[in-house]
């Protein structure tokens, strides 16, 4: 007769298999629009004042160089347009467009699984900015960014799991035709991943262009205006409390094709906005606000994120303080009054002034990274491979922004407290009789996955496992990790009669 206890099916080596296998996108332990708002900087009472403070300054002080379309569909809304030239804006106006705005967005990818929700405080992860230069950790220098560095930097978001978006990160220096460089970015882009996409676009007439290439790649205007998977991010304001006249025309050709629109409002604490955290947050609201006036009353309910993107500044210098705990309030803050105000919002973190990889950038982008988080931003910008005060961009950057990223969505996530979790049950099985210890227990093993945040490339070996290893380089491997995700063919890549096609009607400049 056997007595032994049948053995569990598969083994160890099933076992391991099974859990080194992908998680589904429901059981993985982060993932895109996990809930923040854990985090409040301000009080109650706090984001009253900052709100009352921001209506007024809309109210007595107002935006000046509107663009003459802007002045007739603010005028006709309801605003008031000055002897001073300045366009002020009664709080009933900014409350009734409020009221209208689109509160719960969906930014589109180009295949449905890339969706991003941004209703509530749900939160994502995504690359943005305009670098212009190109950092190169191995040889630690900067050179010119390309449009094939915008292109890889796509294709190694693609694959980084703990990146949701992509908004254009790097300008395209070698292409001297703006137009064209601007229509290229958006096929460098789109041709590289099938995430949400932002773009910038020069002068208005170039909107155009760049419509005509989204609807050939969608299928048609139909299905585009259905899904539209690229968004303009748009600095329709030229702090402190002007507004920018091109990028409104801009904004106001890219509503009419039905592209959403990130209100992007850049002040630098200090400089083109008040010094103090407070006060940034105060012009930024107002700023965004009258945005949110302006798109309501050109197309009611279009979706639009709220871009309140102060920046903080080294007082000493006036340097930007991206990677400061400023920064980090700043937005933050700034989380909190989107949240109050219901719409979707969108700021900076993730960013550093650290010119390489190193140390201090890994606390700078750690520290405002995690805040956005907790404090619920919806769309947290600029969160990976940003370099010098947004000066330049690095590829191993981006990668190992991908493990940083994932453990501030393991804080946003929290902890989850009820009857399984608080492991009474365990505690039993382990103490009374058992082994003594939790290692290798079923309900370890059932939850290390679920519950478990591991990075790609982070070390945690032993110092004698390290050295057996040959001591291994964080920046070494990133950079291992860039060359064989650059090595394969891009499987968001067009097909060749949409590629060819589009290449008969544009300029593209990337080779086939």
């Amino acid at each position: 007769m056997n007595d032994q206890p049948p053995k569990r099916s598969g083994g160890r080596a099933a076992r391991r298999a099974s859990r080194a296998a992908p998680l589904s996108a429901a059981t993985r332990p982060i993932r895109a629009g996990l809930s923040g708002g854990q985090y409040k900087p301000l009080s109650d009472a706090d984001v009253l004042k900052i709100h009352n403070a921001a209506l007024e300054a809309l109210e007595t002080i107002g935006l000046a160089d509107a663009p003459p379309s802007g002045i007739k569909l603010l005028t006709e809304a309801g605003a008031i347009l000055g002897d001073d030239g300045r366009i002020r804006f009664p709080r009933a106006l900014v409350e009734d467009m409020l009221a209208k705005a689109c509160k719960a967005v969906t930014l589109h990818g180009r295949v449905p699984e890339h969706d991003l929700d941004l209703s509530g405080q749900r939160v994502h992860y995504g690359t943005a900015g305009a670098a212009v230069h190109l950092v190169e950790p191995d040889g630690r220098n900067y050179r010119e960014s390309t449009l094939q560095d915008l292109h890889d930097a796509t294709r190694i978001a693609h694959r980084l799991n703990n990146i949701h978006f992509v908004q254009r990160p790097m300008v395209c220096r070698d292409i001297i035709d703006n137009c064209e460089m601007d229509y290229n970015s958006v096929y460098a882009c789109t041709s590289a991943t099938t995430k949400h996409i932002g773009m910038s676009f020069t002068e208005p007439d170039f909107v155009a262009p760049a419509l005509e290439m989204l609807h050939m790649i969608a299928g048609g205007e139909d299905a585009w205006r259905a899904r539209p998977f690229m968004s303009n991010s748009n600095c329709f304001v030229v702090p402190p409390m002007k507004l920018a006249t091109e990028a409104c025309e801009v904004m106001e050709a890219c509503i009419r094709g039905g592209m959403p629109v990130l209100l992007l409002s850049a002040g630098m604490a200090g400089a083109t906005a008040p010094s103090t955290v407070a006060g940034a947050i105060v012009q930024a609201c107002a700023e965004c606000l009258a945005g949110i006036v302006y798109v309501n009353a050109l197309a009611p309910g279009h979706p639009a994120v709220f871009g309140t993107w102060p920046f903080g500044l080294d007082l000493r210098t006036g340097a930007m303080a991206v990677g400061s705990g400023e920064q980090a309030l700043l937005t933050a803050g700034c989380a909190q009054m989107h949240a109050f105000y219901g719409v979707c919002g969108g700021a900076a973190a993730g960013a550093s002034d650290s010119k390489l990889p190193d140390m201090q950038a890994g606390w700078e982008q750690m520290c405002s990274s995690v805040m956005a988080g907790l404090s619920g931003l919806n769309m947290v910008y600029e969160a990976a491979g940003m370099h010098a005060s947004l000066l330049g961009f690095c590829h191993e950057s981006l990668i190992l922004g991908d493990d940083i990223i994932g453990q501030a969505l393991r804080c946003v996530r929290g902890i989850e407290v009820d009857d399984e979790t608080l492991a009474l049950d365990q505690m039993r099985e382990v103490c009374l009789g058992g082994p003594g210890h939790y290692l290798g227990t079923d309900a370890t093993l059932a939850r290390m996955q679920t519950d478990h945040v591991y990075p790609t490339l982070g070390d945690r070996t032993s110092p004698k496992e390290w050295a057996e290893k040959d001591k291994p380089d964080l920046i070494a491997n990133a950079t291992a990790l860039k060359e064989a995700i650059l090595s394969e063919r891009a499987t968001s890549r067009f097909a060749a009669e949409l590629d060819q096609a589009l290449r008969e009607r544009f300029n593209i400049h990337l080779p086939t």
